[in-house]
């Protein structure tokens, strides 16, 4: 009987064992071709960071529409979002260029292996932003401002990570720009509405970035850098259910200030019981148990957006 290697997931003596496996060696040559330290720096070999900072984007683009966004628009902001994380994930790698060959997890990112030299990504952040531009340059000077000082806040990050224990705020409103970007771009003026959006959103960012910084509690203490994890201590685990209140209390908000249905009630409800099996999976502050309880955050992002479409398509 085959049996299944644990890190693909997969079920033995199942159809599905040889495609994952296909699957797994495709992928494994990709990021290990010459073109793969260049992917592996961008981060396109770990995705979960494009889901969470798309599912905002287009809570923003429905919610400003009313529905369905005009196409031009949505594919604008959905390669925007793309190039923008991987924009941000070079400059934190050329940043944190002295610290990742001390960590564990990092340890093989390409800058701190060698692979690639800080110049190469310098080029490689330069090329983005550029490109990042000419796809906001599609759209309206208000929201090509607004990208303006979106960029600085995504590019200045990293930096917070050393001067501040909440580094997860500023990426929180960094995570959280593109909602007002999308009103903007299709004409709509921000009011109230956007910055209860945002509210939601750096909330959320900081639930699942303090989880993800509890996974490197050890790691963040040897090397120097902040978090609100190590700011919070003992009290990290109550401040995240605080803040899971808090974000179902927006969203209550939210759906009382609008024409909404059992639907969407319905969505807020499930947002609660993900929270509630998070809150389980990192009572013992396991670094693996609060890794995982990060990457579950992107269903919470997928159940939202269902619940604001339910309402408007």
């Amino acid at each position: 009987m085959a049996m299944c290697p644990s890190d693909l997931g997969c079920e033995p003596a199942t159809g599905r064992y040889n495609g994952r496996m296909q699957e797994f060696s495709i992928k494994h040559r990709l990021f290990s071709s010459p073109l793969g330290p260049w992917l592996r720096l961008m981060r396109l070999d770990r995705p979960i960071g494009l889901v969470l900072l798309l599912w905002p984007t287009l809570w923003g683009l429905f919610i400003a529409a009313g529905g369905w966004p005009e196409v031009k628009i949505l594919v604008i902001f959905v390669l925007g979002v793309g190039v923008m994380r991987s924009a941000g994930c070079v400059i934190n790698d050329y940043f944190d260029r002295d610290i990742d060959p001390h960590v564990l997890r990092t340890q093989s990112r390409p800058l701190a292996t060698g692979e690639l030299s800080p110049n190469q990504a310098l080029g490689l952040f330069v090329a983005l932003m550029a490109i990042a531009l000419g796809l906001v340059a599609m759209t309206n000077p208000t929201t090509v401002a607004l990208a303006v000082v979106g960029a600085v806040l995504a590019t200045a990050y990293p930096l917070f990570k050393r001067i501040t224990h909440g580094p997860q705020a500023v990426l929180g409103l960094a995570f959280s720009w593109a909602i007002p970007m999308a009103f903007t771009a299709l004409g709509q003026p921000l009011d109230a509405s956007v910055v209860l959006w945002m509210a939601i959103n750096v909330v959320w960012v900081l639930i699942y970035d303090t989880e993800y910084a509890m996974a490197d509690r050890q790691d963040d203490l040897k090397v120097g850098v902040k978090s609100t994890a190590l700011w919070l201590g003992r009290w990290d685990v109550r401040a995240i259910a605080g803040w899971m209140v808090l974000m179902v209390l927006l969203l209550a908000v939210a759906g009382s200030l609008g024409r909404t249905d059992g639907l969407w009630w319905l969505s807020v409800a499930v947002v609660a019981a993900l929270f509630g099996r998070q809150l389980w999976m990192i009572r013992g502050r396991d670094p693996q148990a609060c890794f995982q309880a990060f990457l579950f955050n992107h269903w919470v992002g997928l159940v939202i957006f269902l619940g604001i479409a339910s309402q408007l398509i």
